[in-house]
């Protein structure tokens, strides 16, 4: 099945919803489903972990990051729920992870365009910062301009209710925003 998807698959793992401080149980089902990713020839990883006192979980994310090699890791807008995001940049830089998104800790990226454009100007070349939440072809160039990050992550649930099924709409907004992005010059 993977073989006939041209585009990069990046998948979520994520034992289950709520919060990101997972048991040693959650931690060996995190293992398992990386490896797991890793042979169904996913291009990358998407997943966080935190610490009780909501900091980045270094070690484990550390752990985590390694065992997905080669493939690189996106830490998820578990990020977002840190208490420094200033601080939370450097040790997810310090776990090994290319990516970070987030939506600045705010509700949406267009909420936290000034905290994600000083985690961008901060990441530099060691991390990416991909603004996610909230993204749609109404406010990508907004967003891109303000926050000058290179890369976006849109579900596009601003636009479409979680039980749309109008496919075709849908690949419309998608391409409204890469027609749009395309208009910038790179830097």
């Amino acid at each position: 099945m993977r073989q006939q998807i041209q585009i990069p698959v990046f998948v979520m793992i994520r034992p289950r919803a709520g919060d990101f401080i997972y048991s040693s149980a959650e931690f060996a089902q995190i293992k398992k489903s990386i490896a797991a990713a890793n042979d169904a020839g996913a291009s990358g990883l998407v997943f966080g972990i935190l610490k009780a006192n909501r900091t980045v979980d270094i070690e484990g994310a550390r752990e985590l990051v390694e065992l997905a090699q080669p493939l690189p890791v996106t830490f998820h807008r578990a990020f977002d729920a840190c208490q420094g995001l200033s601080q939370a940049l450097e040790d997810v830089v310090r776990s090994g992870a290319s990516r970070i998104l987030t939506s600045g800790g705010a509700a949406s990226a267009p909420e936290g365009a000034a905290k994600i454009a000083a985690l961008v100007a901060a990441a530099g070349e060691r991390v990416t910062i991909v603004p996610g939440a909230g993204i749609n072809a109404g406010n990508i160039l907004q967003l891109a301009s303000a926050t000058r990050a290179q890369e976006f992550h849109s579900g596009l649930s601003s636009v479409f209710p979680r039980q749309q099924t109008d496919y075709i709409q849908f690949e419309k907004e998608v391409r409204a925003m890469v027609e749009m992005l395309s208009t910038l010059t790179p830097e």
